[in-house]
């Protein structure tokens, strides 16, 4: 079944409800919404004479158009190849060079680079601006009707951030993402055409996949009208629209709950927040369930299982007087409906409760392999599982702790050293607002520990206090050696933290980082 049924469905049951606003103007119905879609599907297996399988790519910022082009993508039988839409010239013509792809729907801001790329790669062969009237005159057609595919066609082929190397395209099929979003339901929310999805998050990332269940169920897709995220514009929106649901990368979480204009949100117009992508700490669930209520489940997923892997649903946020409430906060939850999880050693072998290794899982919505990467794939896929990357460890009930990336973890004198829980100490002291730790070379020791810490406004924080915070908490062999003092923590256009970056900045001297 071709995953854009879902929306034939609900615009079929649901025609007069509105699909698509921004802000708190509407744009489209779910039935203008179909029409549109179908027609833009016929423009491109017809005036753009795209093939069924054809890949097709998206470089755009948030707006009604993402969301129109990537269901044409899948009504006309074609792959949809989301990308980052701040990546460099050079990154798009990577993955536009790697999927083979004939067209790239782009928003004015990406246009004038993407455009240079027709001609010089040998496959693409046309760059359209979704602003301007060429893209209109797409719709100048008769409908196309929905497309049948196989079940394990790839309908959405996501890249990689590339932080150990070139990145690599995960195949998801059409089976895949209907899992997905069914597991949704399962997991999260019911849906109903009384609910609001709030797109927040950069579409081409998990925040586009999170459209899927809501719209099989006609909820209203909102973009806000600043294309991306801001705490204010939120806190309004909450006074425009009920029922509302959005995903947010932690730091995206943590500015909103820190923003002022959140005392004037209507709170109960928010139903749920899901909050993922990156570790989310104790201390900083604690502060947002006290400023926004129980409104917050946990997700853990990756690319090339989106959304889906394991969840800490809201009722166990709430739920304070549970005997393993600060484990379970600590903890990204459960399995998710139909998702097996494991821990296993270096020869793949299952670990005890609490014993650290390495996170595999498997499911019906795991990625069919890396995009003509068979290497990568039979290093990530085995036996059916997917190897994760991840540290982690399990509880006795199940809950998985996510420890680090395995790339990320740090040894010194032969001893492990988890960066994350370095990091949830150093959030203890009240003067700290981020922290990320990294490895650095030691002569005697292999490595040491390095944290990269930037206060609250208007605070100062020194080694010292850190020093005693962790003294009071962790071993002191886990203690950092340096702290150096940030304005901020650089991040991705997703909310992570780029620890590559702070690796690059480990050859200066402390007092110069």
């Amino acid at each position: 079944m071709n995953v854009g049924y879902f929306l034939a469905s609900a615009a079929r049951s649901f025609p007069e409800c509105p699909a698509i606003s921004v802000g708190t103007e509407c744009r489209a119905s779910y039935a203008q919404f179909m029409l549109r879609v179908s027609r833009l599907a016929a423009a491109l297996r017809g005036r753009l004479n795209l093939q069924p399988g054809d890949r097709v790519g998206l470089a755009m910022k948030n707006c009604p158009q993402y969301l129109e082009a990537l269901y044409a993508i899948w009504h006309a039988g074609l792959c949809a190849v989301p990308m980052n839409a701040r990546l460099h010239a050079r990154e798009f013509g990577h993955i536009l060079q790697d999927t083979a792809a004939r067209v790239c729907f782009v928003t004015a801001d990406l246009a004038q680079p993407l455009a240079s790329l027709v001609g010089e790669l040998p496959d693409l062969r046309q760059v359209v601006c979704v602003e301007d009237r060429d893209y209109e005159r797409l719709f100048d057609t008769h409908a196309l009707d929905l497309q049948n595919v196989a079940d394990e066609s790839p309908a959405w082929l996501f890249y990689t951030s590339g932080t150990t190397g070139r990145p690599k395209g995960a195949m998801l099929s059409h089976r895949a993402l209907r899992g997905m979003a069914l597991r949704y339901y399962a997991d999260v929310d019911q849906v109903s055409e009384a609910d609001c999805m709030l797109h927040v998050a950069p579409l081409s990332h998990a925040g586009g996949l999170f459209a899927l269940p809501h719209m099989a169920r006609a909820s209203h897709q909102v973009i806000p009208a600043s294309h991306g995220f801001d705490p204010a514009e939120i806190s309004e929106l909450t006074r425009r629209h009920d029922n509302m649901a959005f995903f947010a990368a932690p730091t995206m979480l943590m500015r909103l709950v820190d923003h002022p204009s959140i005392g004037r949100a209507r709170l109960d117009a928010i139903r749920t927040i899901v909050y993922g992508g990156a570790p989310m700490y104790v201390e900083d669930i604690k502060r947002a369930l006290q400023t926004i209520g129980p409104r917050l489940l946990g997700g853990y997923g990756q690319g090339e299982m989106p959304n889906t892997i394991t969840a800490l649903p809201k009722r166990m946020h709430a739920d304070v007087g549970h005997p393993h409430y600060e484990q379970r906060l600590a903890s990204v939850g459960m399995a998710r409906t139909g998702v097996e999880v494991r821990v296993v050693d270096d020869s793949g072998r299952d670990l005890a409760p609490g014993e650290v290794g390495e996170v595999i899982a498997r499911s019906d919505v795991c990625m069919t392999g890396y995009w003509r990467n068979p290497e990568a794939t039979a290093q990530a896929l085995r036996d059916g599982w997917l190897y994760t990357g991840d540290l982690g460890c399990l509880s006795t009930d199940g809950f998985l702790t996510l420890k680090d990336r395995s790339k990320d973890l740090i040894i010194s004198g032969g001893s492990n050293i988890y960066p994350r829980e370095v990091e949830e100490v150093l959030l203890l002291h009240p003067d700290v607002l981020e922290v990320s730790v990294v490895g650095r070379q030691h002569a005697d020791w292999g490595e040491e520990v390095v944290a990269f810490v930037v206060p609250r406004a208007g605070k100062v924080v020194t080694a010292e206090a850190l020093d005693s915070v962790c003294l009071a908490h962790i071993a002191r062999f886990k203690r950092p050696k340096p702290y150096r003092f940030l304005a901020a923590l650089p991040k991705s256009n997703y909310g992570k933290v780029l620890k590559t970056e702070l690796r690059s900045r480990l050859s200066l001297p402390d007092e110069q980082a």
